[in-house]
């Protein structure tokens, strides 16, 4: 099994919008960059993801996602109507792909930035490296259990 970190502004689609879905479960559509692009592309069925909001007054780690259905072609890109729209990409030749993702859990407290920041083991993380903006990005298992412990560190 793979990890993973997906990033996600809040007001475009949250782990709560995910979480209300039938099934509990979406497409995850709109990647625009092609190191992202090929990271989605290793992904495995069973997978888990961080679900990270960004762009917001906290951004961080709100919950945990599995991937439901391995990389596809994006059909979003071949919809004039549509915001990923991208005329480069047709049926016969995708440049984009897309994953199903399913809600597992919602943190009681999300892992902020700053708190992944703090912590000297996760210094390396490509999430907090300068002039990363990735949207999906691996992660390893050390970092993984790392924000595991953080979620579950109580505070007072």
């Amino acid at each position: 099994m793979n990890y993973w970190l997906m990033k996600s502004e809040p007001d475009a689609f949250s782990i709560t919008d995910l979480k209300s879905r039938p099934k509990r479960s979406e497409h995850w559509d709109g990647v625009r960059n092609y190191q992202a692009r090929n990271f989605m592309r290793a992904m495995k069925k069973g997978d888990l993801a961080f679900f990270y909001h960004s762009s917001c007054e906290t951004p961080g780690v709100y919950g945990i996602i599995e991937v439901a259905r391995a990389a596809y072609p994006d059909h979003t890109a071949w919809d004039p109507e549509n915001r990923h729209y991208d005329p480069k990409s047709t049926p016969e030749r995708p440049l984009w792909f897309m994953v199903d993702v399913r809600f597992k859990r919602e943190l009681e407290k999300p892992v902020t930035l700053t708190a992944i920041k703090m912590q000297s083991s996760l210094k390396q993380m490509r999430l907090v490296q300068r002039g990363s903006r990735l949207s999906v990005m691996p992660v390893t298992a050390k970092e993984w259990n790392t924000i595991l412990k953080l979620a579950e560190e109580k505070f007072p």
